[in-house]
C-alpha cells in the first residue's frame, strides 16, 4: 500500500484528552466480578489450576538456547519455555476465582522463574536489525523486544495487576521486582530505541507490529497511577514519559500496520495469522479505548499562559474507530475464510486448521456491530472442547481474562442467520466463492507476501466441507524457514502448489547424453526439492513482489446456493510473470459454477513442456476411462479422488504420475493426519507446440 499513509488511529486519539489505566477487567479484590462468573466456569478454572499445580516447572538451560545456532532447531528451547507460561496462567486464573491463597506459592515460583530468565526473547529473534544475524547468546546489556519479550512482559505485568492486592499481603518486593524487570526489558528499550516493527514508513509491517504493541500497552496500562513520572522514565529525545506517551507511540505503529491493508481488510498472512494480526489490532484499539474512557481520562487539565487551570471534557469516544470500514473488514476477514468442519481457506504459512475462535473475535464483532462475526465466534467457541474453551495452550494471560468474562455470554449467544457472500480481496488478489457443496479459493497477487509461498495462481477446493484440492501450509519452523534457503523447502515451492512447473530439458540435455525429456524430468521432480531450485531444467515460480500475476479480473456472483445453476464466480489472470521469464504466456481462469462444480481453463503459449501439479488429501487414481486420441488437444484424463469426487482433464496430457508424500513433520501432521498426494500431469502438445489448452473440471 505504498504511498497511502494512514493516520486513522492518531486522528481518533488526538480528539481524546488524557489517559488513564486500563481497568475493564478487575483485579482479585473485586469479588463481585469474579464471584459473578458461572459456577461451571469457576469449577473448571479451579480444576485446571489444581492439575497445573501437579506439573513440574520446566527447566530452561542455556544449551537449549544454543541449540538453535547449532542445528536450527528452535523447538527444543520452546518446549521448555512455553509450558512455564501456560502453567502460570492456569494458576493465576484459579486463584482469582477461588481467592483462598492456596495457589499463591506456586504462582510466585512461576513468576520468579520467568523474572529470572536471562532473556524473554526466543533464539531466532535475537537480531538487532530486521533479518539480521542472530546473537548466539543473549546480550543482557542491550535488550531486544521481540514477540515473546513483549508477551512475557505482558504476562508478568497482568499477573501483578490481577494479584497486586494478594501480593501486597506477602511482600512489597514482588511488585518492585516485576516493575524493575518491566523497566529494563520493556519500557526503557521501547521508549529509547527504534525497532523495525514500530514502523518508519519504509519497511513492510506484519503481525509483529500489533502483536508487540498490544502487549507493551498491557504492560504500561496496568501500572499504578503516576508510575512513569515517579520512575523518571524518558523518551529517546529526553522528554518525560507518561501513559499518554505510550498511547501516542502505539497509535503511530498501529497506523503503519494499517498501511499494509486495503480497505477490503484482507490479511495476506492468512486465517491462522489473523489471530496475531487482526485480533492483536483489536487488542491495541481495545486497550487505547479503555485507557481513554476510564474516569481518570474523561477530563484532562492543563495550565494556560496566565496559570489558570483549564479542564477539557472529551466530546468524542475513541471507540468510534470500530465503525471505520477498514477496521470492520479486518475484523470479519476470518468469517469469509471459513469453510466448515474447522477448515479455513489457507495459503502461505497458514494451516487449513486455523484454530478455534474465542472471546477476542466475539468482542471484536460486538465492538464493530458485526453480529455475523460475534455469532460465528460464539458458535465456534461452543463447539470447542473444555481445554479449548479455557485456552489451555494460550500463553497470553490477558486473553484468558477476556475469555472468562465473555464465557457465559458466548455460551448463550444467539445464532446468526447471516452467511458470508463470495468475496474478492483486491488488495491481495484472493477470491473466495461458495455454494452449498463447494468452497473455492483462488489466489492471484504476488510472491512478496508476509510468510510467502510461491503460489501465484494456485487454488484450493473443499467439497461438502472436506479438502479436495489442498494447500499444504508449512512445516515446523526452523532456522531454514526464515533464511535465504527458505524456498528449498518443499512446502514453499510452486511445484507443490496447484500450478504448472516448466521443463526446459533442451537447455542442458546435451550435457548428459541427450537423454533428458519432459517425462524423465517429471519422474524425479520433487524428489530433492533443494536440488530442484538449482536445476536449470526446472522452472518454478520465484519469490518477491515483482513476481506477480497480471491482467487480473474477478467476477463475483452473490448467490451462495445451488438452486440458481450456471451462476458463476470466476478469477482470471496471467501467471507468467511469477516465473521470472518472458519465454511463455500462461493464463488461468478458475470458476465456481454454482450447483455444478469448479472449472479451470488454462491457456499456454510457449515452447516448453510442463507438469501440472494437483495436490490432494485423498488418494487419487487414474481411471481406465481416460481417452487417448491422435489429437493431443482431445485427450481426456479422468482422475478419481478417494470417495470425494472426480477430476476430468481435457488437453495434451502425455503422462500422468501419482506421487505419495509422507506427512512426518509434527506441524503439518496437525492438519494432515495421513499422507498427501500429488498428481503430475505432463503436457507436451505435439512435442512442444506453441499453444495448448487444458480444461479441468472438479465435481
Amino acid at each position: 500500500m505504498a504511498g497511502q499513509r494512514s493516520h486513522l488511529t492518531r486522528d481518533y486519539l488526538k480528539e481524546i484528552f488524557g489517559a488513564g489505566n486500563y481497568d475493564r477487567y478487575p483485579d482479585i479484590s473485586d469479588r463481585k466480578a469474579w464471584d459473578g462468573l458461572s459456577e461451571d466456569l469457576k469449577n473448571k478454572l479451579i480444576k485446571a489450576g489444581e492439575e497445573a499445580g501437579e506439573e513440574p516447572w520446566t527447566q530452561l538451560l542455556i544449551s537449549d538456547f544454543l541449540e538453535f545456532s547449532k542445528s536450527g532447531n528452535r523447538v527444543r528451547f520452546e518446549d521448555q519455555y512455553f509450558p512455564r507460561r501456560r502453567k502460570l496462567n492456569k494458576l493465576v486464573m484459579a486463584e482469582c476465582v477461588e481467592n483462598k491463597g492456596r495457589f499463591i506459592d506456586d504462582i510466585l515460583d512461576g513468576l520468579y522463574l520467568i523474572l529470572e530468565e536471562t532473556t524473554w526473547c526466543l533464539p531466532p529473534h535475537t537480531s538487532y536489525e530486521r533479518d539480521g544475524r542472530q546473537e548466539t547468546l543473549p546480550d543482557v546489556s542491550r535488550q531486544i523486544i521481540d514477540l515473546f519479550q513483549a508477551e512475557s512482559g505482558a504476562e508478568i505485568a497482568f499477573t501483578e495487576y490481577l494479584l497486586r492486592p494478594a501480593f501486597e499481603k506477602v511482600s512489597p518486593h514482588i511488585s518492585i521486582y516485576v516493575n524493575d524487570r518491566l523497566d529494563e526489558r520493556i519500557f526503557k528499550p521501547y521508549l529509547g530505541q527504534f525497532f523495525w516493527w514500530m514502523g518508519d514508513g519504509e519497511q513492510t509491517m506484519c503481525n509483529w507490529t500489533p502483536w508487540i504493541v498490544q502487549n507493551i500497552l498491557i504492560c504500561a496500562l496496568t501500572r499504578t497511577e503516576g508510575y512513569f513520572e515517579k520512575r523518571n522514565l524518558k523518551t529517546e529525545d529526553g522528554n518525560a514519559a507518561s501513559l499518554r506517551t505510550f498511547l501516542e507511540k502505539a497509535a503511530v505503529s498501529v497506523d503503519y500496520f494499517l498501511d499494509e491493508y486495503g480497505t477490503d481488510g484482507g490479511c495476506n498472512e492468512g486465517a491462522q495469522y489473523y489471530s496475531h494480526a487482526g485480533l492483536c489490532l483489536f487488542g491495541c484499539l481495545e486497550l487505547i479505548d479503555g485507557a481513554t474512557t476510564v474516569r481518570d481520562a474523561l477530563k484532562y487539565a492543563e495550565v494556560d499562559r496566565d496559570g489558570q487551570v483549564l479542564v477539557h471534557a472529551n466530546t468524542h469516544s475513541f471507540s468510534e474507530i470500530f465503525s471505520e470500514e477498514k477496521i470492520r473488514n479486518i475484523a470479519n476477514f476470518i468469517v469469509k475464510m471459513y469453510v466448515g468442519k474447522g477448515y479455513y481457506v489457507n495459503f502461505a504459512d497458514c494451516s487449513p486448521l486455523a484454530g478455534r475462535r474465542s472471546a477476542r473475535e466475539f468482542l471484536f464483532g460486538k465492538r464493530c456491530g458485526d453480529e455475523v462475526l460475534a455469532s460465528f465466534a460464539a458458535a465456534d467457541f461452543r463447539d470447542s472442547s473444555d481445554d479449548e474453551k479455557l485456552l489451555s495452550s494460550e500463553i497470553n494471560l490477558f486473553y484468558h481474562v477476556m475469555q472468562a468474562f465473555a464465557y457465559d455470554e458466548m455460551m448463550d449467544y444467539p445464532v446468526s442467520s447471516g452467511l458470508p457472500e463470495d468475496s474478492w480481496f483486491d488488495s491481495m488478489g484472493l477470491m473466495v466463492a461458495r455454494d452449498k457443496i463447494y468452497t473455492l479459493a483462488a489466489k492471484a497477487g504476488n510472491n512478496g507476501d508476509s510468510h510467502n509461498h510461491n503460489d501465484v495462481g494456485s487454488f484450493t477446493i473443499y467439497k461438502n466441507g472436506r479438502p479436495f484440492l489442498i494447500d499444504l501450509g508449512v512445516g515446523t519452523y526452523t532456522k531454514k524457514t526464515f533464511s535465504d534457503s527458505r524456498y528449498e523447502l518443499w512446502t514453499m515451492q510452486s511445484q507443490f502448489h496447484n500450478l504448472p512447473t516448466f521443463l526446459d530439458f533442451a537447455a542442458t540435455s546435451a550435457q548428459n547424453g541427450g537423454t533428458s525429456s519432459a517425462d524423465s524430468i517429471a519422474d524425479t521432480l520433487g524428489m530433492d526439492s533443494a536440488a530442484d531450485v538449482r536445476n536449470p531444467q526446472i522452472i518454478m515460480q520465484r519469490d518477491g513482489a515483482k513476481f506477480a500475476a497480471s491482467d487480473v479480473s474477478c467476477i463475483l456472483c452473490t448467490n451462495n446456493t445451488a438452486e440458481d445453476k450456471k451462476a458463476v464466480s470466476s478469477l482470471k489472470m496471467d501467471i507468467s510473470g511469477a516465473y521470472g521469464t518472458s519465454n511463455f504466456i500462461y493464463t488461468r481462469e478458475v470458476s465456481l459454477v454454482k450447483g455444478e462444480g469448479v472449472t479451470v481453463k488454462d491457456t499456454y503459449n510457449g515452447g516448453l513442456p510442463f507438469a501440472l501439479s494437483l495436490m490432494t488429501y485423498e488418494k487419487p487414481k487414474i481411471m481406465p476411462s481416460s481417452i487417448e486420441t491422435s489429437e493431443a488437444k482431445e485427450r481426456i484424463t479422468n482422475i478419481s479422488v478417494g470417495d470425494l469426487g472426480n477430476i476430468t482433464v481435457k488437453g495434451p496430457v502425455t503422462k500422468a504420475l501419482i506421487k505419495e508424500y509422507e506427512i512426518a513433520d509434527e506441524r503439518l501432521s496437525l492438519a494432515w493426519h495421513h499422507n498427501v498426494y500429488r498428481t503430475l500431469l505432463v503436457c507436451d502438445s505435439e512435442g512442444g507446440s506453441a499453444e495448448c489448452d487444458l480444461d479441468i473440471k472438479f465435481e
